[in-house]
């Protein structure tokens, strides 16, 4: 078993790994840059390490830095939770040249799913089923206008290398494809230092279906349901929920039994998710995150399974606790992200927070490091925390979330709470009726309303 882990990230996603471990009777070590020194993860932690200022290219995504911390300390092991290096290849390379155990894929896999093109590819050829599309990357403009042509406008670019929406243009024209691949290709570059770009079909109001998987790195792999992650904000989720609203039993089995038997080919280790678009019956494989992911907690919820136990578990070599007929499904489950943001505007708030409060209760869970008297920088994501609540149905659980909402308060700083009061309250919202474009159409008139 793994002795001593070390945490390579910060905020939330820290504390919970630190939890988990604390359970397993796992030391544990918080990396932090000097804008954290007073962080809960780095206060609750065995040991801690400062590894830099504030700046996250010179703390959280020093690869150095970190297997510094790992050699000061006797941490056997990292974990990367989410963002900063949790994808990237040359970090789990570098902590397997060190004989630190990465906990999470091998870095082959992460290199493969990395790659949007080979992404697809791989999907593919696994019997995942894929958006149309091209196959390879973009090369001359008129292969561009022949897949469009072929699949059929509306379409969309997107980079090879993507995420977060960058480098990504939906074109609804022949005549303005060759002007959106230029720009989706400047933006690629400059984002990612790749300018290789692929074009897709763009569905018109398909909703964003995900399948959480865990596989033991030897052949064998289960699914934990889905989770319905429609409502989101320039490409960023905002809402996810658990199970979705718009998949019945048949297919949450078909899918996931698909995505499992995927993953046990391709001898995938660890936690990951394979994201799908999911228009008029069928599913469309996006990508996939070889990580845990921000909005893991509804599926733990419904599940009754810790994700970061899990994770432990198979990189200290034991493989899967449980097999897919342990695997039942709960009851409702929704997360609500809280950020430090103007609910109206999204500008970032940073800040002191004067007051925290937190709801509690029966089917209500909050992920956060905040507290009252913390200060929130400037210099990384605006997420304070995460509220997830748990009910019998979807109903029960809506109603939970809106109690909840009503205790929950933030002093000091704006934050994304009462956007989330409002949308309770919607009536699209408490039928489930939404799809990816939903949110964005909502805040555009809400925007439009604030300004008369």
């Amino acid at each position: 078993m793994i002795q001593k882990i070390l945490i390579a990230n910060r905020g939330e996603i820290a504390l919970r790994i630190l939890r988990a471990c604390k359970e397993l009777g796992i030391k544990t070590v918080a990396i932090h840059s000097t804008a954290d020194a007073d962080a809960m993860h780095v206060r609750l932690a065995d040991e801690s390490v400062c590894i830099g200022p504030p700046q996250s290219r010179d703390s959280y995504l020093n690869i150095y830095q970190i297997i510094s911390a790992c050699e000061i300390t006797g941490a056997d092991a990292v974990h990367p939770g989410y963002g900063f290096l949790s994808e990237n290849a040359k970090f789990a390379d570098v902590l397997e040249a060190h004989n630190i155990t990465f906990i999470g894929p091998t870095a082959a896999h992460i290199r493969i799913m990395g790659d949007k093109i080979e992404a697809k590819k791989t999907a593919k050829n696994l019997g995942i089923p894929v958006v149309p599309g091209s196959n390879e990357a973009i090369v001359e403009e008129k292969e561009a206008l022949r897949i469009a042509n072929e699949i059929g406008y509306p379409v969309i670019i997107k980079a090879s290398a993507g995420g977060g929406g960058r480098g990504m243009k939906v074109v609804h024209s022949e005549q303005k494809l060759l002007t959106a691949l230029k720009t989706a290709r400047s933006e690629a570059n400059a984002a990612f230092n790749d300018d290789s770009v692929y074009i897709e079909k763009y569905l018109e109001k398909p909703r964003h279906i995900e399948i959480q998987v865990i596989g033991d790195g030897a052949g064998n792999a289960i699914h934990l349901g889905e989770r319905d992650c429609s409502l989101q904000r320039r490409h960023q989720k905002v809402w996810e929920e658990a199970n979705s609203p718009v998949l019945n039993e048949i297919e949450r089995k078909k899918i996931g039994n698909i995505v499992a038997n995927a993953c046990a080919k391709l001898r995938y280790r660890g936690a990951g998710t394979i994201e799908f678009l999911y228009e008029n019956g069928e599913f469309y494989f996006i990508e996939m995150n070889t990580r845990l992911q921000v909005e893991h907690p509804v599926t733990e919820a419904i599940t009754g399974i810790d994700l970061v136990h899990e994770q432990i578990h198979i990189a200290s070599g034991l493989g899967l606790s449980v097999t897919q007929k342990d695997i039942h499904f709960s009851g409702h489950a929704i997360e609500c992200r809280i950020n430090a943001e103007d609910p109206i505007n999204f500008i970032p708030s940073p800040g002191l927070i004067t007051h925290f409060h937190t709801p509690g209760g029966l089917g209500v869970r909050v992920d956060s490091g905040a507290y009252s008297g913390y200060r929130i920088p400037p210099y990384y994501d605006s997420l304070i925390g995460k509220l997830i609540v748990h009910g019998r149905t979807r109903l029960e659980c809506m109603m939970r979330l809106r109690r909840a909402l009503s205790e929950f308060v933030v002093d000091g700083i704006k934050t994304t709470l009462p956007l989330f009061c409002d949308l309770i309250d919607n009536q699209d919202i408490a039928n489930g009726n939404y799809d990816i474009h939903w949110l964005e159409k909502y805040l555009s008139n809400k925007l439009v309303s604030s300004d008369l």
